[in-house]
């Protein structure tokens, strides 16, 4: 098995075991492109780009292959990618959120719409019942909390208005081109 086989196959299993409940049911052939990933998360292309090159978040459906190629995001991965930022924005290191990420695919957790990652601002903690909540705000430990529902459905709204791709999906300036030479 190539190394490249070796993490689409990880890639398989996180996807499997991370996202289940809670989450709309796509099609797994359809998916968003980089551009609409990176604006719907709230990232520059760079980042997107560079989580995507580090392993950080990766798109799961279409990976880039080479000059031109086209990654293609899920949901699941745009939510991630969402959550990424927030954790980011609250100071937490690259190096701890990739602790975290990797935490909740270890954790197999089945229903993130349930889940709020809090944080000490060095370190996250996954919470998955109010009682996880206020025990680790009772020993001081919590300093801010992401409830993931909450993000899931503000993901969810801003795709609204956008159109997947397809599989062979088809840019805004590509879709130009066409209608000119026709």
């Amino acid at each position: 098995m190539s190394v490249e086989d070796g993490r689409e196959a990880k890639r398989e299993v996180r996807e499997e075991f991370l996202f289940t409940d809670g989450l709309p049911d796509l099609d797994p052939s359809i998916g968003y492109r980089g551009a609409v990933a990176a604006r719907v998360a709230g990232i520059t292309y760079r980042q997107l780009d560079y989580w995507a090159r580090t392993e950080l978040v990766g798109p799961s459906i279409q990976d880039a292959s080479g000059s031109g190629s086209k990654r293609l995001y899920s949901f699941r991965d745009v939510l991630v990618l969402k959550l990424v930022k927030r954790l980011l924005e609250t100071g937490i290191s690259l190096q701890q959120i990739r602790i975290a990420v990797e935490q909740l695919h270890d954790a197999g957790i089945t229903d993130l719409a349930q889940t709020t990652l809090m944080s000490d601002g060095a370190s996250v903690y996954l919470c998955t019942s109010n009682d996880e909540v206020i025990d680790l705000v009772q020993r001081g430990q919590g300093v801010f909390g992401i409830f993931v529902g909450q993000v899931l459905r503000e993901v969810e709204g801003n795709l609204v208005d956008i159109e997947t791709d397809a599989a062979d999906p088809m840019d805004e300036l590509a879709a130009r081109r066409k209608s000119r030479a026709s």
